[in-house]
């Protein structure tokens, strides 16, 4: 180790380790841009996978999911009119 300090780096020998951290920066960036790519698709067929059980739910039960909508709705506009009521 104490040889590396001991004489002067040539242009060369810079330009050469420039080029090394370069690739071994873009390796990195690409391995990284890979996995959000594939981490995107594998959600993107959850949430469709998902989606479609939900579509076959309600068409087994068409009125218990009706009266769930009924019962959110009931309690999102209560939500609503106790946050829009007027306080003293």
């Amino acid at each position: 180790m104490a040889e590396i300090f001991d004489k002067p780096a040539s242009v060369e020998d810079v330009l050469r380790e420039v080029s090394r951290i370069k690739s071994v920066v873009t390796d990195a960036v690409d391995d990284g841009v890979r996995s959000a790519l594939r981490a995107t698709k594998q959600g993107r067929a959850f949430a469709e996978d998902r989606i479609d059980d939900a579509r076959h739910a309600i068409k087994r039960n068409p009125l218990q999911a009706a009266g769930i909508v009924f019962a959110a709705g009931v309690v999102i506009g209560s939500l609503v009119t106790l946050l829009c009521y007027p306080r003293d």
